[in-house]
């Protein structure tokens, strides 16, 4: 299975009825959601999906909704598919109680129906069900037999995503190389064999105009023409953003997954290592501003993202991608093993204190990782640091 994402170059009808069956799926999805509750307070039991689909059927035939016609009934019954997913995650304890979709948050819509989808690539146009024939921006050709397709809109683009499906052979990786990598703020990426990704830093690039944006936003009248302009600004500065990241982490990672079979980085936990330090008002933080100013540049490297692209390219390549525990990696002495915290002087500077060996920090720790993920993959097991290690070298320290 495959996805391509292209960007769709729409009429001015086009774009109205997209956006007519963007809001029907909108509504059908509301309107069953307030139809189990009502159903639930009545004493009832949960209504399937299957059932579900017959209610549709009387409104798209009731006089009071007739506009729901207009919209393909295949979107209208994924949008129902959605509704009774999130009661299933409800029901499961992995998520919160549906809750009804606002008009500004357009989530877009499905055909799940291939045979409705017609796509012409030579001519660079797709046809779509009450849509027609459209164009579309054609940045690379398609493989496979085409499953189904869904349509988002993100500020005043609209794109579609393609999902196909082929059968391929296991593939074997062209390389026998194998490298670690170290995760970092001011350096994106740092290689074991001492090379490095400069950080991209877009979000801290486009801040001014993300903060201009958003004042600008704040003096409009909410619900007012000129609140809905604004907004739309605000959104394509952020779509500017998303999209300069996402553009980033897919040439790193296509790069790294085509030059080397095995690739060992850090299992961090970035959701624990962004958490706030405001703390409470019994127990308030400590330097919250610094720690706010850490998350925002953690978070604007796009690290999660990073290490899900890698893991789907490696194993297209036939490689393989392996998480090693990132505890002392910048502390731990490529040479001779030893751990101390005063092995490294500075951000960037790592002198051993028991065999002054010298070299940057971030490529220690990469050199660290490489040899945790090597000892994984031959012995199979996590590497535990020992905590007795961190102590401060004496006379008589031996040199391994």
């Amino acid at each position: 299975m495959q996805g391509f994402r292209f960007e769709l170059r729409p009429d001015g009808e086009q774009m109205r009825k997209m956006a007519q069956t963007d809001g029907s799926c909108r509504f059908v999805y509301n309107k069953a959601l307030a139809f189990q509750k009502e159903n639930y307070e009545a004493g009832h039991k949960f209504i399937s999906y299957f059932s579900m689909t017959k209610h549709l059927t009387e409104w798209r035939g009731s006089k009071e909704t007739p506009w729901l016609k207009n919209s393909p009934s295949g979107a209208q019954q994924q949008a129902l598919k959605d509704l009774d997913r999130a009661f299933t995650n409800f029901f499961a304890g992995r998520a919160e109680f549906p809750k009804f979709k606002k008009k500004e948050y357009s989530s877009g819509f499905r055909y799940s129906d291939a045979a409705q989808i017609k796509l012409d690539e030579a001519n660079a146009r797709i046809f779509l069900p009450k849509l027609g024939w459209m164009r579309y921006r054609k940045s690379r050709n398609t493989k496979g037999t085409l499953c189904n397709g869904s349509i988002s809109k993100d500020g005043d683009k609209w794109s579609m995503s393609i999902c196909t499906e082929q059968e391929i052979e296991e593939p074997k990786h062209s390389s026998t190389s194998a490298i670690g990598i170290d995760m970092g703020v001011a350096r994106f990426a740092t290689m074991s064999d001492g090379t490095y990704i400069a950080s991209l830093n877009i979000f801290k690039k486009l801040k001014r105009e993300v903060a201009k944006a958003q004042r600008s936003l704040s003096k409009k009248k909410l619900g007012s023409q000129n609140w809905r302009k604004a907004r739309k600004k605000l959104r394509n500065v952020y779509r500017k953003v998303k999209n300069s990241r996402a553009d980033f982490l897919h040439k790193v990672t296509t790069e790294i997954s085509k030059n080397h079979a095995i690739v060992c980085i850090e299992d961090l936990r970035i959701g624990n290592m962004t958490k706030s330090a405001a703390g409470t008002k019994e127990n308030p933080g400590k330097m919250v501003r610094q720690k706010s100013g850490l998350n925002r540049a953690i978070l604007d490297q796009g690290w999660g993202a990073f290490r899900q692209m890698l893991e789907y390219k490696m194993k297209r390549c036939g490689g393989k991608l392996v998480f090693v525990p990132p505890q002392y990696s910048s502390q731990t002495c490529p040479k001779c093993h030893h751990v101390s915290k005063e092995n490294r002087k500075t951000q960037a500077e790592f002198e051993c204190v028991a065999c002054f060996y010298k070299n940057h920090a971030d490529v220690v720790a990469a050199i660290i990782i490489l040899e945790r993920g090597y000892r994984l993959l031959v012995c199979g097991e996590m590497v535990h640091i020992d905590l007795s290690m961190k102590q401060e070298p004496t006379e008589a320290t031996s040199v391994r």
